[in-house]
Order: C-alpha cells, then structure tokens, then sequence
C-alpha cells in the first residue's frame, strides 16, 4: 500500500474570497476589489463595477487577462457579455472601458 503525502503549497498563495477583503478600485469609488492570489509579480483581481465606471486610459506594460463574470461592458469599442474576455498584449493602449451594467469580473496583470 503506498502512503500518500499531502500536496505542498510552497509557491501557492490562494486566496479564500469570504477571507479577502475589499479595497478601493479606480479613482471614482464606483467599483471594488480584492485581490485573490499573486505570483511571479502577476496579480488576480475579483472587481466588482457599478454602471457608469469607467477605467481610465494606461498603457499596459505587460499583458492583462480578463474574465467577465456577470454583467456587461465595452471594452475597446466592443460590447462583452458575462462569459467573453479579453488579453491585452504588453504595450497595447487601454483607452476604453466602461461597466454598461453593474458588472463583475477577473482580471489578471502584471505589477
């Protein structure tokens, strides 16, 4: 009979959602976040946006992975639905997004 070990968490960091807490997120006070988990200097965010927030315009220095959870948005020009996402490439310009709904989603960048 083989023994079986427990798996190892060293280079983990999990994040429990119900022991995370929320923090200010954008400049308006119209969305919040927490942050999930970080590794390697990348970041999981779980933002929640009311409608009308409206991120303001950054160059991403490194690539940013997005996740819509419920809700909807245009990023871009493009309307996304709960479901849709995104990667944006590392010196791409970020210069439209906007919460059409109150909306929920993941996103995932680098510090």
């Amino acid at each position: 009979m083989t023994q079986q070990h427990a798996p190892s968490l060293d280079h983990w960091d999990i994040g429990r959602n119900l022991d995370t807490t929320w923090g200010p997120w954008g400049s308006d006070g119209n969305a919040r976040a927490k942050v999930l988990g970080e590794a390697d200097g990348y970041v999981v965010t779980l933002i929640e946006a009311q409608a009308g927030y409206q991120g303001s315009l950054h160059e991403h220095n490194h690539a940013e992975f997005f996740y819509l959870i419920a809700g909807k948005v245009r990023n871009q020009g493009v309307e996304l639905n709960a479901g849709d996402g995104y990667a944006a490439a590392g010196g791409s310009i970020h210069s439209d997004f906007e919460a059409l709904t109150a909306a929920t989603y993941i996103n995932i960048w680098r510090l």
